[in-house]
């Protein structure tokens, strides 16, 4: 597997693999913001909308794992926040499919997004993610620290119960 960069000019041939990632990972259960029911073209829509303005306006970095032409995991750094915070960044959308996972995939784009961080000049990173999830033991061992957890956040993606989201922060 290799981790890439998309650039702007690259941004449209990866969509469709972005969707399939993004329609597969929330089927399989990851709460990232979509509920059941998630068609494709929701998929789809996410990654040709708020993503591709973020991305061409240059306040979106984007990361892909790929195996081969398949997209099996990707991440985002995003610093499009108000001026009294441009020292810091969010990360978003750390997916890595389903049957990608256990091998050391999201650290590695953790770690890609974090050298990126620091040559942008950031100083703060922070994130929020499931309480209690997988995805925090990967933070965790990215080195980000729990600021603290809101329970009921949101609803999760298959099942008719909430979950609690933890708000993480990691200096650089």
């Amino acid at each position: 597997m290799e981790i890439v960069e998309i650039l702007p000019d690259d941004y449209d041939s990866a969509i469709e693999g972005l969707a399939l990632l993004l329609h597969d990972c929330v089927h399989a259960g990851a709460s990232v913001n979509f509920i059941l029911p998630f068609p494709m073209d929701e998929a789809r829509a996410f990654w040709t909308g708020k993503v591709a303005r973020a991305m061409a306006g240059g306040r979106r970095r984007l990361w892909v794992a790929r195996d081969g032409d398949r997209i099996t995991g990707c991440v985002m750094l995003d610093w499009d926040l108000t001026p009294n915070q441009s020292h810091r960044c969010e990360v978003t959308k750390l997916l890595v499919h389903p049957d990608a996972r256990r091998r050391g995939l999201a650290g590695a784009l953790m770690a890609r997004l974090l050298e990126a961080a620091r040559a942008e000049g950031k100083r703060l990173v922070t994130l929020d993610t499931v309480t209690d999830s997988p995805a925090q033991t990967v933070y965790w061992q990215a080195g980000f620290e729990v600021a603290g957890s809101i329970p009921d956040f949101a609803r999760h993606p298959i099942e008719d119960r909430l979950e609690s989201t933890t708000y993480m922060f990691r200096r650089l």
